[in-house]
This record gives structure tokens, C-alpha cells and sequence, in this order.
């Protein structure tokens, strides 16, 4: 079954009125698969939220979330309905973003660059969506902080998830690694090393990142061979 059967699943079981938000209510404390399903359904809603937009899903709005999601042939509609339910629902981003903070991290605890959390991971496709349109805009920026401060992600990791994937933004490769400046070689390449590690498609699996979402992967992992190739050569001179 599908990624994408298993959102219509979900979406099937609410009750006429109810809102989107619900759905992460009932998921938590669910099965892995239940757990993916969790993580598309937020950045589908949460990127909903972000575009401020009525009527149907656009075509740069749908190619926005091809950044992020492999859609087969046929399945845009599950997505597409998604996004329109969150646009359409009066709760704000706030209230989804606190309940998906809630779904994956239930005990409240401060995430920072270091954990590898799968709510860094949902962060990193907002950004993705918000820079699709070849900008990145001063409300997008207050509505990811804002987000990210729902889901207990620390200022630091922010900071570093928007060096990482904005264009123009102030990018030092020791903030892409998550180091602190004058940090050593060996630290460098032990934190470049468990970098790439943690980018693995299993590890991001297990955390509850969908098989349809390892595009994903592929600008953060650039970003970080980029920023070891750099400290490293910064090194050898």
C-alpha cells in the first residue's frame, strides 16, 4: 500500500467538519508507516499554510512539493486535497505546528542541530517549498521560526537549516556541519562523517521520513560534502 492510499485512509476517516489537525491527534503513539503518513500530511499542511493562498493548487505549488515527494502517476489528487483541506481549515499554522510537535516529539524536549530529529527533517522541506519559486521572503522566514520554535527546534539549528538551503543567506560551513567556529579537522570530518550517516535512506526511514520524501536528502547532503570540502581545504593550505 502506498503512501499516498494510506493518506486518503486517513483523510477518510474524518467525520464531515472535522479539520485536518485532527489527524495528527490519532496518529501519534501509531506504527511507523502511521508515522510517515504523519510526516507527509505536516509538510503538505504546514506548506499549505505557508502559501496563503485560495482555490486550487497551483502548478508551482505542485512542483514545489515535487522537490520534496515522488508522486506516481495519478496520486497529485491525495496531495492536492490535503493542501486544500489545511488552506480551508480557520485553525492557524501555530495550532498544526504545535500538534505535529506533539506527534514526534511528546515529551517537549529542545531539539538541536546535533539530534537529527525527524522534526529538523519535516523543517528542512518547508524550506525547500518556501525557496521553490527562486525566493525566499521575510514572512516565510517568521513563519518557519515561528515553526520551529512549535516544535521545540533551538535557534541554533534554525540558524543552521537556513544556512544550509537558503540562497543568500549567511552560509559558513562550520554552521552547515553544526560546528563551532575553530573547530578541528578531525572534529570536521567526525561531524561530516555522521552527516552523511544520518542522511542514509534507512536511518531517515526509521525516523519516520517516507521512501517518496528521500529527495529530501539529496540538497543536504551537497551542502554538506560542500562545507567538508571546504573546511578541509581550508585545513591543507
Amino acid at each position: 500500500m502506498s503512501i499516498w492510499t494510506r493518506i486518503a485512509d486517513a483523510l477518510s476517516s474524518l467525520a464531515k467538519g472535522e479539520p485536518l489537525s485532527v489527524v495528527f491527534d490519532r496518529l501519534r503513539g501509531g506504527s511507523a508507516a502511521e508515522q510517515s503518513v504523519g510526516f507527509t500530511i505536516a509538510v503538505l499542511a504546514l506548506g499549505a499554510k505557508m502559501a496563503k493562498a485560495d482555490g486550487t493548487v497551483t502548478r508551482d505549488e505542485v512542483t514545489a512539493f515535487r522537490r520534496i515527494f515522488t508522486f506516481p502517476e495519478g496520486e497529485e489528487a491525495h496531495a492536492a486535497r490535503v493542501f486544500n483541506l489545511a488552506r480551508q481549515d480557520v485553525a492557524g499554522f501555530d495550532v498544526y505546528a504545535r500538534k505535529i510537535g506533539r506527534l514526534f516529539n511528546p515529551e517537549g524536549r529542545r531539539i538541536c542541530a546535533d539530534d537529527h530529529h525527524v522534526l529538523v527533517d519535516i523543517l528542512e522541506a518547508l524550506f525547500q517549498i518556501a525557496i521553490a519559486d527562486g525566493s525566499y521572503h521575510a514572512g516565510e522566514d517568521a513563519f518557519l521560526g515561528h515553526v520551529a520554535d512549535a516544535f521545540g527546534v533551538d535557534e541554533a539549528c534554525f540558524r543552521i537549516v537556513r544556512s544550509r538551503l537558503v540562497e543568500g543567506a549567511p552560509r559558513d560551513p562550520y554552521d552547515v556541519l553544526g560546528l563551532k567556529r575553530g573547530a578541528t579537522r578531525t572534529e570536521a570530518r567526525k561531524a561530516w562523517k555522521a552527516l552523511v550517516r544520518d542522511t542514509h535512506p534507512d536511518v531517515m526511514q526509521a525516523r519516520g521520513v517516507p521512501p517518496e520524501a528521500m529527495k529530501l536528502a539529496q540538497r543536504r547532503l551537497q551542502l554538506i560534502n560542500e562545507a567538508w570540502k571546504e573546511i578541509s581545504a581550508r585545513e591543507a593550505a
